[in-house]
């Protein structure tokens, strides 16, 4: 899946890139094409006004007026060899001609960036010179700048078909884990019925009276399991619970596990009750592996520490323990799926959490702080 998505942003890479270069190379060429045609009129509009300064033909004289007429979109300024605006000017806002001195000076400036001001001789003794700048028409500015706005819809092309596909692919991933959680809930059913048949079975034995309740226990705790699994994919029902009481629960059930040296410690900020809406199962299913992962962790020894705060607008449950830490590189990757550095397990506890707490709890879950040698914190926070 990550190779095709890959192989999607490749094509598209190169066929923006093939787009966007031929556009650029064939927008530079009619470019080209334009601004010469617009010298070529602004050189006869030139020698029409010489022209027409200079003859008495009434023929000659309305053609010249009909050449000048027909500028109609190429602006032009006429200066004197000094550059002194000392004419005619043509196609710019008379408004601010009127009212602002530097307005053509600002423009000849700006003509003189843009092209070549075209030189007429009015006379040789003495040398009198007229200068006529000028700037680019707006189709000429429309064409230099498409290839801009082509690059622009290029790119919100790409990025909106990398967005579906992402969205498609992580659609895909979502039906599969719930699909797959199911089909494990399924298949755990039949042989947890059996399980409880000869649990009840042994009840019935002379000598089993220690036995029995422990298997009992473990019995149920793999109904529990069968049940967290069958609701992923669902909707899960969020309730009004008590998060210390559940927390504690979680904690119990797992120092039971843990070797004698592990320092459990439930800290409650003096708040006896905190209340938050959870779906129990599933929230005591990501309390459960944040402390497998911190014994882990620990490597047998060590204290761990559960802070719960209960604040105006959220509830925070900071998981801490005084393991190995986690390498600057890695903090980033603790969440994705198939990672992990224990030779043993598939890489999906905390992937599941971050789902658990964020998709179904409209929460967060994340690493708050870690370092090699001292130990990792977890946070929780569940919205109020």
């Amino acid at each position: 899946m990550f190779t095709n998505l890959l192989n999607w942003r490749t094509v598209l890479a190169l066929v923006a890139i093939a787009i966007v270069t031929g556009t650029i190379f064939y927008s530079r060429y009619i470019a080209r094409k334009i601004a010469d045609d617009e010298r070529k009129k602004v050189n006869v509009w030139v020698q029409s006004l010489k022209t027409r300064a200079t003859t008495t033909d009434e023929s000659a004289l309305t053609l010249t007026n009909i050449i000048t007429s027909e500028n109609t979109d190429i602006p032009i300024i006429e200066t004197d060899e000094k550059d002194n605006p000392s004419g005619a000017s043509l196609n710019l806002d008379t408004n601010l001609i009127n009212s602002d001195t530097a307005y053509l000076r600002k423009k000849i400036e700006q003509f003189r960036k843009e092209n070549n001001a075209i030189l007429v001789e009015l006379s040789k003794d003495p040398l009198i010179t007229n200068k006529y700048y000028y700037g680019d028409s707006e189709l000429l500015k429309e064409v230099r700048y498409y290839p801009i706005i082509q690059l622009f819809i290029v790119s919100l092309f790409i990025i909106i078909t990398l967005i579906a596909v992402s969205t498609r692919n992580k659609s895909t991933q979502n039906q599969v884990w719930a699909g797959m959680a199911k089909e494990t809930a399924h298949q755990m059913g039949t042989p947890l019925t059996s399980l409880q048949g000869w649990v009840e079975m042994l009840k019935e034995t002379p000598g089993m009276e220690k036995i029995v309740p422990e298997m009992s226990k473990d019995v149920d705790r793999l109904k529990l399991v069968s049940d967290r699994f069958g609701k992923i994919g669902s909707t899960p029902q969020l309730e009004l619970n008590d998060i210390i009481v559940q927390i504690q629960g979680m904690v119990s059930y797992i120092k039971r596990r843990s070797p004698e040296s592990v320092i459990f410690n439930l800290n409650t900020n003096g708040e006896a009750e905190i209340k938050a809406m959870i779906n129990g199962p599933l929230f005591d299913w990501v309390i459960e592996n944040l402390l497998k992962n911190a014994l882990d962790a620990m490597e047998g020894k060590g204290s761990l520490n559960i802070n719960i705060k209960n604040e105006t607008a959220q509830v925070t449950v900071d998981v801490t323990d005084s393991g190995k830490g986690i390498s600057k590189p890695n903090i980033s990757k603790v969440f994705k799926p198939g990672f992990t550095t224990k030779k043993r397990g598939w890489g999906l506890g905390l992937t599941l959490c971050k789902r658990i707490i964020e998709q179904y709890h409209n929460g967060e879950l994340f690493v708050k702080s870690s370092e090699p040698g001292k130990g990792t914190t977890f946070r929780i926070v569940l919205r109020k």
